[in-house]
């Protein structure tokens, strides 16, 4: 096989293989912590009124960043949990270590780890792994996205009416500017993981992810990157940059889409 075709060649094509394999090494050590502690929670804290914390959250955070640190020593971290460290390297690991907390903790099989390095403002490297189903996605800038180690794109769909959509919109102000959409796609869902859903674009599970609002860098760092090298056009919720790495703009929405509906979305969202 053709060293590009695999996750790690196009990685060592741009000098990022040993950053990947790391990436890839951490995402799968926190899913296999994940399996094994599933259903089985000790601790469950409220963060807030909606959001809940899981000892394996933590757990996960700590051994990602430890399996990162070790061999990056000088890199910093922006993790959901811990929050961020500034080494002025211009590199940052950005880090999800349990996205679908709420699914997690009930039982319900859709979670995720999402890994991604950040070089001078731009997500270049990306370790997205889903443990209930054995799932490891990967992209590297410039290199295209790969899941279980072979190469992903979105397929081409020319009919709205054909569109399996993820949507996640607020509850006040967008009613009918959802039903605009659902009224001309085939279906709507809502899986619970916002960073699994947007990783699902870069292969067409879903032929789009649309959540204006709402999410945090370490939701869409890493599935927007497999989004973006699998096909799809990816913007913020207004059409502009989907990734600012700066502190006032780590919440903020996604739209990400086969590139031929993009456009149409976005309006249809105005």
């Amino acid at each position: 096989m053709d060293s590009l075709t695999t996750p790690l060649g196009a990685a060592r094509a741009r000098g990022l293989e040993r950053e990947l394999a790391v990436a890839m090494d951490a995402a799968a050590r926190a899913a296999a912590l994940q399996v094994e502690r599933y259903e089985r929670l000790e601790r469950i804290v409220h963060k807030s009124a909606r959001d809940i914390l899981t000892e394996v959250d933590t757990l996960s955070e700590e051994l990602i960043i430890s399996t990162i640190g070790e061999a990056f020593p000088d890199d910093a971290f922006l993790a959901e949990e811990s929050g961020q460290s500034r080494p002025g390297t211009g590199r940052t690991w950005v880090i999800d270590p349990l996205d679908g907390t709420v699914n997690y903790a009930n039982g319900i099989p859709i979670f995720c780890t999402s890994i991604c390095l950040v070089i001078d403002g731009r997500p270049s490297v990306a370790a997205l792994t889903d443990p209930a189903r054995d799932d490891r996605y990967t992209a590297v800038a410039g290199g295209g996205a790969f899941l279980n180690d072979r190469p992903i794109a979105m397929p081409v769909k020319e009919a709205m009416s054909d569109l399996v959509c993820h949507i996640s919109l607020p509850p006040y102000g967008f009613a009918r500017r959802e039903w605009r959409i659902r009224k001309l796609i085939r279906v709507a869902r809502e899986t619970g993981s916002a960073a699994l859903g947007l990783a699902y674009v870069g292969n067409g599970r879903f032929d789009a992810f649309i959540q204006p609002r709402g999410l945090w860098l370490w939701d869409i760092a890493a599935a927007g990157l497999i989004a973006e090298e699998g096909g799809a056009r990816v913007t913020d919720g207004t059409g502009g940059p989907w990734f600012v790495e700066s502190a006032e703009n780590r919440s903020r929405g996604i739209i990400a889409a086969l590139p031929t509906h993009h456009a149409t979305i976005l309006e249809l969202l105005r």
